[in-house]
Parts: C-alpha cells; structure tokens; sequence
C-alpha cells in the first residue's frame, strides 16, 4: 500500500534523544570519555567563572560542541549553531534538550575564549589520557618528536614594516585587497611583521620552497597511542628547543628512555642534551654533504630501527589534525589562541582512535 506524502502536524514527541541514538553510534564510547574528562576539569571550571551574574554557556556543553566542530570538519561557529540547530545526533552529544534554543554564534565565540585563560585545552587533553584504562595503553619508555607548519590566518599583503600603519584602502581602487608588488624589496621577521596577526612568523619549509606566515605545532607521541603537543613562533631552532622542553619532565628518572626524530633533529648540540638527560636520541642520520651526530653506538641497536618505524605514526596525527579538524590553516589569531586549538584538536584525535584501541584484545 502506497503511503500519503503529508506532514504528520503532531505538536509534541514523547521519545527521548538517548533513544534517537543507537546503541552502536561510535559517538557513544566517545562521549563517555570526554564526560569523564571534563569531569575531571570541574573545578578548574569553578575558577574561571563568577559566582554571582547571568549564568554563560556551560563549558563542558561548549568543549562537546567543539569536539564536534573537529570531527565533523564544520569550518565555523556559525556553521556548527545551525548544525546544532536541526541535528539531532549533534544536541544529544552536547547536551541540548530537543526544545531548547541554539545559542548564538558571537556568543559561542566569545564563551570559548574565556577558557584561554585557565589553559583547558591542555588540561582536557591531559585529563584524557589520564584516566586508568587509557594510561594502560601507553608507554613509559618510549618516545617520537615531530613538528609541522600550521598557516596563520593573515595575507602576505599584511607582512609589512615595522611601525607601519595598516593602510588597506591606499587609494588605488583596490579596495581591501589592494595589489601590492614586492619584487625587489627583502623581507624579514627581524624587519616586518604582519599587521593581521603579529604572533605569526614568516618561515620556509625547504630549500627551493615559498616562505608563509606560519606557526610551528610540535607533537609528542609515546609510541604506542598518545600524544601531546607545544606551539610557538618559528625558528631554525624551534623544533629542537620544543622537543627537549617536552621530553625533559619525563626524562627525570633513573631509567634511560628513547626519543625517535626525524633528520631535522640530528645536530650534535640536540644529540648531547638528549644524552645529558639520559635520553636515548634515537634520531635519524643526517649524511648530505656533513657528518651525522648519531653514531653506531646508537645505530647498532635492533631498538634504533624499531624507533625509525614508528616515529611516522605522529604524521597521521598530523594529518588527521590539519584536514578533517582543519588546522591546515588556522582561523584564528594570536599565539595563545591557535596553541588553544591545536592542543584541543589533538585531544579531539586521541579521542576518535581510543575506543577502537580500547576495544582491541591485549
């Protein structure tokens, strides 16, 4: 029998949103986690907020929307309110009753920035991996140290200068994207900066590669599934002088641990500090037209090639964190803030691969 092709008209539905879910939904085991970890976070909540006033958006509602924000590769506030508004998979992982309104966006926003101050994002990716049985999961002994470039959003127009007025209409017609011809003139950090976001840096990657206005993310990964991150401004030196503040609290033990880097990091001044911090450097040698600092006393050893191995696991982090959690090229500015982000969508990967790591025999 051929059904009508009408709307229903009810005014009122009498199933729950836990029950508009199923059972099976891989947000579910997620969920579970990161409640448990802002759980975790309450009072440092209590701290940032005031006692008295119009209450704001609660901050774990706020956290779940933005978890969300990453998984689903939402590229604004503005996007995510209207997602909020009609999804119901999308409220029941927030918290947001079926009939109550979305906030709005500017206010979302301005909510969000209020948790720069209490570091919580690093505090929500810390609370993650410490709860029992994720902790169970990871190493003590073994380590890989990487960066990767994160585009700061600003223009290579705004890269003017020192002390310069940020002139965008000059007159020409171009409007606020007015045609700027740098052929000729040298450019530095030392001598510009971008009038959009002085944080960011100009940086080349490569021999032979353009220059942008960049921030450095730095991740470290224990090789077996977890992972921290640092940002700071870039330097030739950024990398090395990250790694060694990330990996020296865990190096404070009688035991020696391992460190897997790429060849960036094979410099004997880097090498020396590892070792000094009983650090064992288990970086890859770097033999173009130098001599490497990593010699066969490190090399001999089957745990030197193991650690070469699984160092590449932190570019699938990497990966995950710049295209579905879109950190490719940051949209917002300011050192603190993209540090911000970038530690969240990191607690935002460790979430999506734990339940299936979790689920796996031992």
């Amino acid at each position: 029998m051929r059904g009508t092709d009408r709307r229903s008209g009810e005014l009122f539905s009498y199933i729950d949103l836990e029950h508009r879910v199923r059972q099976d939904h891989p947000l579910r085991p997620i969920r579970e986690m990161a409640n448990a970890a802002l759980s975790a976070l309450s009072s440092e909540f209590d701290g940032l907020y005031s006692k008295t006033g119009r209450p704001s958006i609660a901050p774990e509602m706020l956290l779940r929307a933005m978890l969300l924000q990453a998984f689903y590769s939402i590229r604004s506030e503005r996007q995510l309110m209207e997602r909020l508004e009609f999804d119901l998979l999308f409220r029941w992982f927030v918290g947001i009753g079926i009939d109550e309104p979305v906030w709005d966006h500017s206010s979302f926003s301005t909510n969000r920035d209020r948790l720069l101050d209490g570091e919580i994002a690093a505090k929500f990716l810390a609370a993650v991996l410490a709860q029992p049985r994720v902790k169970r999961l990871l190493s003590s002994d073994h380590f890989s140290v990487d960066g990767t470039l994160i585009k700061a959003w600003a223009s290579m127009k705004s890269f003017k200068p020192k002390g310069s007025k940020d002139d965008s209409d000059n007159g020409d017609g171009g409007g606020r994207n007015a045609a700027a011809d740098f052929r000729g003139e040298k450019r530095s950090n030392e001598t510009h900066e971008s009038t959009t976001d002085p944080d960011a840096r100009l940086y080349r990657k490569g021999p032979g590669m353009e220059a942008k206005l960049c921030f450095l993310g730095h991740g470290l990964m224990e090789n077996r599934s977890g992972l921290d991150t640092r940002l700071t401004r870039v330097s030739g030196h950024a990398e090395r002088l990250a790694a060694l503040d990330m990996i020296a609290p865990l190096a404070e033990r009688s035991r020696a641990i391992t460190l897997g880097a790429d060849r960036g990091y094979d410099t004997a001044d880097f090498v020396e500090e590892l070792r000094t911090l009983n650090v064992r450097p288990h970086v890859a040698q770097n033999t173009s037209r130098r001599r490497s600092a990593i010699d066969g006393r490190t090399t001999r050893h089957p745990g030197y090639a193991l650690s070469q191995r699984i160092r590449k696991r932190i570019e699938e982090a990497f990966g995950w964190i710049k295209t579905v959690a879109g950190m490719r090229k940051t949209k917002l500015r300011g050192l603190d803030k993209v540090d911000w982000a970038f530690a969240f969508t990191a607690a935002a990967y460790n979430l999506v691969r734990l339940p299936k790591l979790l689920a796996a025999p031992s």
